[in-house]
């Protein structure tokens, strides 16, 4: 441990990298809390331990050919109030390559020596929702109660990540844990959607009770609802389906309790790759 402060029943946020996620979703949400938020470092990981550098290689800096220094991958846990003054931790960096029973149980044991009161997992996938509406939240939790809390409630099967695992490990030891899924529209899951984090931080303040202002998120979301619409308005066959989209999504909407097929209401998914490249060759002529 490298600080410890004097906190007031923490909520413990995990947001590291390497998992799922659709449109950088969790990505954005972690930078707007750590651009919002003043942290300072309690703990920190062997990273050497924990992490394969051959599939996490260090960043070598080059300037007019001058090797100036390597930037590693790193784990860290950090601590934060809100603007209430509410006690936040969040667990940042690279996510484990090994050891993640070992990694889980570590963690875990510094949220409760430092009298965490919740834990929410961040993560973001790629789901048949239009850009138009609000991105909605899928939840992972280890009860029923806490489940309530996410718009759409799955019954599935899918490979795990290390927060997924720490979840579990919250749950075992009476910690209350779930896992926030922002959906993001399947033609743009390739290109950072910023609509995914903004729904991603409500969402957290929501479970959380805290107050956190994301005026840099709500602003890119924005922009990028503008730029969607103009790149969608000017194509007649994108136009239709993305009507097509929100009627799905606005009939699950009434249907209330929304399940796997979230989003679409059951009708055929439509092919947005070619939207997609068109969005992503958009963007970049854009910037």
């Amino acid at each position: 441990m490298v600080e410890r402060p004097d906190l007031d029943s923490p909520v413990l946020v995990l947001a590291l990298d390497g998992w799922i996620d659709a449109g950088l979703g969790a990505q954005s949400a972690r930078e707007s809390l750590v651009e919002e938020l003043d942290t300072v470092t309690v703990a920190t990981f062997d990273a050497e331990a924990l992490i394969d550098h051959r599939a996490r290689r260090p960043v070598l800096h080059i300037v007019e050919g001058v090797a100036t220094g390597l930037t590693w991958p790193s784990i860290e846990l950090r601590a934060a109030s809100d603007d209430d003054g509410n006690d936040v931790l969040l667990l940042v960096g690279a996510e484990p390559d090994q050891r993640w029973r070992a990694f889980a149980g570590v963690v875990v044991d510094l949220a409760l020596d430092l009298g965490a009161r919740l834990a929410v997992g961040l993560g973001a996938y790629p789901a048949p929702v239009p850009h138009t509406r609000p991105s909605r939240l899928a939840v992972t939790a280890g009860t029923a109660e806490l489940a309530r809390h996410g718009q759409v409630r799955t019954t599935v099967d899918v490979p795990a990540g290390v927060q997924a695992a720490i979840e579990h490990r919250c749950t075992e030891v009476g910690v209350p844990a779930l896992g926030l899924w922002a959906q993001v529209p399947h033609y743009a899951a390739a290109m950072p959607y910023p609509a995914a984090g903004l729904a991603l931080v409500d969402g957290l303040a929501s479970v959380g009770s805290l107050s956190i202002a994301t005026p840099t998120l709500t602003r890119q979301a924005g922009e990028m609802r503008q730029r969607l619409d103009e790149l969608v308005g000017i194509n007649p066959d994108h136009a239709a389906m993305l009507a097509q989209m929100e009627a799905g999504y606005d009939a699950d909407e009434a249907g209330g309790d929304l399940g796997a097929g979230a989003g679409f209401g059951g009708a055929p998914l439509p092919s947005g790759d070619e939207l997609a490249a068109e969005v992503e060759r958009y963007l970049r002529e854009q910037d």
